[in-house]
């Protein structure tokens, strides 16, 4: 069992800070000015600190959302000013964990060598304020949102009551979205209320047609085992429904180039999967889901996809470091790779995904690493694409991961045991999303026809457990 008060601890001392809090808010971190620094101009906040907080750090430091310091006006980012240029020179803050070897992406928050500089003699000058005609426009930050104002909001109907101790069960609400017609869903976001009971939460499309869970109850919580029928319980784990996103600690929105959208047929229901974590203090959480929607139907319709670990549970041994799970498939039609989102629990140390190549002068194949990831499971963060990589039908895609179930790693509940696979946090998981886009008229069960084929194949997207 995790240590429950330790587990705490760590998730506020990782999630969305920009600074590793100091007994003392006035001590100084500075470090002594270098000759250029004494013969150049100090950097002052309003000119020169604003616009990279703004950029980088806002989205999480400002008011009402998670990280519990802002970082918008000047007498709130002074007082931090060696803080922050600690956490930045160690590249501790803004989060960021793909190894620079392999690809590029779109949302890679890291700073740049000389915006590091900026905010280190900044601190090193006692942090300047500058002048305030020297700022640049505030963010229009939707309020409480890191998305545009969204143009519907779908909370939860019921909200979910949760124990100080113990393990919860995977609780959904399925909630009806009202649609009277086709909606595209260019950008979402998942606000859990509860933000420190929150391990995960996935929004999934259940259209009309869908026979999914139609024995259970709508609009209020429930769980596998409260569900008396075994086929519905069997039916709580495991689906072949599309998501609308997933939602971890660190995790960002889903924001769609034009021309492409996440798609929800008229008269479907969004059905939350909820999978919450205690801390020892009970608690209400009621989730909600913001959607922007597409201006015109696009081109093309998003699926998220998987390469999951479902059928060899062996368990990771105690004691053991670099304990490795592969898992492999090939794509059933063309579609354009967009992102990755790698998930593990405690024992995630590394998340790798690859292109299988057949190498025929070499006489076997050879692997094409697209993203290679140090994991923290407090900053499971979602890997854009910054160039769409097109790949055809059959495609071999191939996801990697290690886990350190040793001593060494400060977040094992219990090295001295194995570690079994399962839904809750001190057990292990290993889920490699990805998202892909299609022509628009393609829905994901079509995707899964092979050609040749006359019926849909799911065996190289695992049944959607998480």
């Amino acid at each position: 069992m995790v240590q429950l008060l330790s587990l705490i601890s760590v998730f506020l001392g990782m999630i969305c800070l920009f600074f590793q809090v100091s007994a003392s808010p006035t001590q100084s971190a500075a470090f002594p000015r270098t000759a250029a620094e004494k013969t150049t101009p100090a950097p002052t906040f309003y000119r020169d600190v604003l616009p990279i907080l703004q950029q980088h750090c806002q989205s999480c430091h400002r008011p009402g959302e998670i990280a519990p310091i802002p970082f918008v006006t000047y007498e709130q980012s002074s007082a931090w000013a060696d803080q922050i240029s600690e956490a930045v020179r160690t590249k501790k803050m803004p989060p960021w964990f793909a190894d620079p070897c392999c690809g590029h992406f779109s949302n890679d928050p890291s700073l740049l060598p000389d915006q590091i500089a900026t905010l280190s003699a900044w601190a090193n000058a006692k942090a300047p304020a500058g002048n305030p005609h020297d700022a640049p426009p505030p963010r229009n930050w939707a309020q409480g949102w890191n998305i545009p104002q969204p143009d519907l909001i779908l909370k939860m109907p019921k909200p979910i009551a949760i124990p100080a101790h113990g393990d919860v069960e995977y609780t959904y609400e399925i909630a009806p979205s009202g649609f009277n017609e086709d909606r595209w869903v260019q950008m979402s976001e998942v606000k859990p209320s509860s933000l420190l009971h929150v391990h995960h939460a996935v929004v999934y499309i259940r259209p009309p047609d869908s026979k999914w869970l139609r024995q259970a109850p709508i609009g209020v919580p429930f769980t596998a085992s409260s569900l008396g029928d075994k086929h519905l319980q069997h039916e709580a784990h495991s689906t072949d429904s599309d998501m609308l996103l997933v939602y971890a600690p660190g995790s960002s929105p889903d924001h769609w180039p034009d021309g492409m959208a996440k798609f929800i047929p008229a008269h479907s229901d969004l059905v939350f999967q909820m999978h919450y974590t205690t801390n020892g203090r009970v608690a209400i959480d009621q989730t909600s889901v913001g959607m922007v929607f597409a201006k015109e139907a696009p081109k093309q319709r998003v699926l998220t996809l998987q390469l999951a670990n479902e059928h060899d549970m062996i368990p990771i041994p105690p004691l053991t470091d670099n304990y490795r799970v592969e898992v492999h498939g090939t794509l059933p039609n063309d579609a354009t790779l967009l992102s990755f989102f790698p998930h593990m629990h405690l024992r995630g140390k590394r998340f790798e995904y690859d292109i299988i190549h057949d190498d025929e002068d070499m006489g076997k194949d050879s692997f094409e690493p697209l993203l290679k990831v140090n994991y923290d499971f407090y900053w499971q963060l979602s890997y854009r694409l910054a160039e769409p990589r097109f790949l055809k039908a059959g495609t071999e895609l191939r996801a990697v991961a290690w886990y350190d179930n040793s001593r060494n790693n400060p977040h094992n509940p219990d090295p001295d045991n194995p570690v079994q696979w399962g839904d809750q946090t001190y057990n292990e998981m290993m889920v490699g999303f990805f998202d892909v886009a299609v022509p628009a008229q393609m829905d994901k069960w079509k995707f899964f026809i092979r050609l040749g084929e006359g019926k849909s194949e799911k065996k190289d997207d695992s049944s959607q457990r998480k």
